[in-house]
């Protein structure tokens, strides 16, 4: 078992929260109330079978065809209790009430330990020094204690996953509190970009946050998929800070999602390895606006495959990519890439903006072109 712990900071922080929670309901068949969904019809084993055998019968590639979800898969999420209910491994936490109060009465109300719902009395009104050094200190204790009986319950723990923003009070201070006292490595999503590829790719006219939220969700999901399915070449989330961090002060990650299509063109176009790995080094497809391609190189890339993909297709690829003129890499850092392959295909929200596909990438890359990012 490796579990993560999620920790949810801010509005922003809870809002992506609650999008990535109602996805890993999807994936696992878990419904609102915590229990088993069998109503849930789980995403099936979408490997590439080899067919060279003499007997032309199909043999599986990644050992997971006909079988049941390993019981397993779940602990990386959720804690499974007496009570044959599955209980996310999660904190909730933010200086006022309001929009956790809407987790706590919403559809999801059943499925949260109510104790991991931490809220203050009064915000930190969008300032940093509130959030970490008067308001936020308050809730410190409570929040530390939270998380070690968490860090108990689990056998093998990865590590935290912290979502938050870099603005606000609690987002940015309190989250810089908590921060001190852990490793990081950031992987850093824009509102301005994500809003214009949901305007672009999926023709949503107005993108509210719930059409933003649910796209970082896939990849998140994307980045522990291999932590909790079964595939052909599994990455271990530690393998993140090795490959993609060369020095300590170089942890800020672009995240890249492909494709990112909807309902209405799916059927019409054909997503095979090579085109989802070229749009990954494409700026549209990229998380992160403030990005200069004139200036920018490669340190480390980590692209993580989902669904129907062949490794050799995935050589093929990578090789390809390599040799264009656009993708540069520095020459202090032969780490080049990192590939993780997954035969779990990706789950779509029913009735959302992003369409059901056999085959996704989700790359992270450490890059050099982010310093436009934090000069603006």
């Amino acid at each position: 078992m490796r579990e993560i712990i999620s920790v949810h900071i801010g509005q922003c922080g809870s809002q992506i929260g609650m999008a990535c929670w109602e996805l890993y309901c999807l994936e696992h068949g878990i419904a609102p109330d915590a229990t088993l969904n069998p109503k849930v019809n789980m995403p099936s084993c979408e490997c590439l079978h080899n067919e060279d055998e003499e007997d032309n019968d199909a043999e599986c590639l990644c050992g997971a065809c006909g079988e049941v979800q390993d019981p397993n898969s779940f602990s990386t999420f959720f804690n499974h209790v007496e009570t044959e209910r599955y209980v996310p491994r999660s904190l909730f936490v933010d200086l006022e009430p309001t929009v956790i109060d809407e987790i706590r009465t919403g559809s999801y109300r059943g499925l949260f330990h109510p104790e991991r719902l931490l809220t203050g009395k009064e915000d930190a009104a969008n300032n940093f020094s509130r959030g970490k050094f008067t308001v936020g200190k308050e809730i410190l204790d409570p929040t530390m204690d939270v998380v070690q009986r968490m860090a108990d319950e689990c056998d093998s723990m990865q590590g935290f996953m912290i979502f938050h923003s870099f603005g606000g009070g609690t987002g940015s201070g309190f989250t810089s509190l908590l921060m001190d006292i852990t490793r990081r490595g950031a992987f850093l999503v824009d509102n301005e970009a994500i809003y214009d590829i949901c305007s672009r790719n999926l023709y949503v006219p107005r993108p509210t946050y719930t059409n933003l939220n649910r796209l970082i969700s896939q990849i998140v999901s994307g980045i522990t998929c291999s932590l909790r399915f079964k595939g052909a070449l599994n990455v271990d989330l530690n393998e993140f800070q090795t490959n993609l961090v060369p020095y300590p002060r170089i942890h800020f990650p672009v995240a890249t999602f492909s494709p990112i299509i909807g309902p209405d063109k799916v059927n019409h176009e054909e997503n095979t390895t090579f085109k989802i790995t070229r749009q990954c080094f494409d700026l549209q497809h990229q998380m992160l606006k403030s990005i200069d391609e004139e200036s920018q190189k490669y340190m480390a890339c980590t692209m993580l495959y989902r669904g129907a993909v062949n490794p050799k297709d995935v050589n093929q690829a990578i090789n390809f990519v390599k040799g264009l003129d656009k993708v540069k890499f520095v020459d202090w850092c032969p780490t080049g890439f990192k590939v993780g392959i997954n035969h779990q295909p990706t789950t779509t929200i029913p009735g959302g903006d992003l369409a059901a596909v056999r085959r996704s990438v989700t790359m992270l890359s450490n890059c050099s072109g982010i310093i436009k990012a934090w000069e603006e």
